[in-house]
């Protein structure tokens, strides 16, 4: 009966370490993903300013 509770414990503990270890990796798989959709949206709406461009044609003007 000791050898079956000093494996049930070391299971135990086996599942306790890899649990937290899925935990973390969630977290920091999430973390990493809002930040690459944060400048994803930055890169993506980024407009140049040809203001100043004496041959600039705007694609919103009509011909």
């Amino acid at each position: 009966m000791d050898t079956f509770k000093k494996v049930l414990k070391v299971l135990a503990i086996i599942a306790a370490v890899s649990a937290a270890i899925a935990g973390v990796y969630v977290a920091v798989t999430k973390l990493i993903e809002k930040k690459n959709a944060k400048d994803a949206d930055n890169r993506e709406n980024y407009v140049s300013c040809s203001c100043f461009d004496a041959d600039f044609v705007s694609e919103t003007t009509t011909a």
